[in-house]
């Protein structure tokens, strides 16, 4: 097995290096290498080349079955074992296409369950009184980037979000301090503004208690 390994890599790797790291004697491996080529080591660069044929045909999309597949086509006897054997020992790999789609839900867990609140009453008589919240996904090319929004149900506008290349409690969490935030910026500046001091509440200026929406993430 060794003396294969190096004959494999030899043209990565020295010869007298990996003879050095395996613990063999370099004479030995070039000894080995003057024998006669068995009719199996013939057998197997042939096998060899043909994989790689085929699995560059398929612009490395075929995996060990689709070879094996195309080969019997080809009027090839080897095994499929043989096949995935060799592929796996050269590392000849089917490119795995990325998902096409990401689940940002999943029901099937033995976690508790919030309550719905809303019952499907998308109203609302005031600013703060309801949120709504949501998850989505956006691909980009260095992978999916997932965002999580907040939106107040009277005025229909976003009022936090966050963006995160991970779908964990944080990413919720962050958009959810985002929109509290928001609202304490507006009802802070709405008590420093003289003309609040003049008038009457206006709508949307809720006060921090008051503040507790109810949120459906789904």
């Amino acid at each position: 097995m060794s003396f294969r390994f190096i004959e494999d890599h030899r043209e990565t790797y020295p010869v007298r290096l990996m003879c050095a790291v395996l613990e063999v004697s370099p004479a030995g491996y070039y000894a080995r290498r003057e024998r006669p080529v068995s009719e199996r080591a013939k057998s197997n660069a042939t096998l060899r080349a043909a994989i790689r044929l085929v699995h560059q045909d398929s612009s490395g999309r075929y995996g060990s079955p689709r070879v094996h597949a195309a080969l019997r086509a080809q009027g090839r006897g080897p095994s499929r074992g043989r096949i995935e054997r060799m592929m796996r020992r050269y590392g000849i790999r089917a490119i795995m296409a990325p998902p096409r789609r990401v689940r940002t839900t999943d029901s099937r867990h033995g976690l508790p369950i919030a309550p719905n609140l809303i019952a499907r009453d998308f109203t609302a008589e005031d600013p703060n009184r309801v949120w709504l919240a949501d998850i989505t996904y956006i691909p980009t090319a260095e992978g999916w980037l997932y965002l999580a929004a907040v939106m107040d149900l009277f005025s229909r506008k976003i009022v936090g979000w966050a963006m995160r290349d991970h779908m964990q409690v944080e990413l919720a969490s962050a958009a959810l301090t985002m929109a509290i935030q928001q609202q304490l910026a507006l009802k802070s500046r709405a008590i420093s503004s003289p003309s609040s001091r003049a008038s009457t509440t206006e709508p949307g200026s809720i006060p921090p208690s008051d503040i507790s929406p109810r949120s459906k993430w789904s």
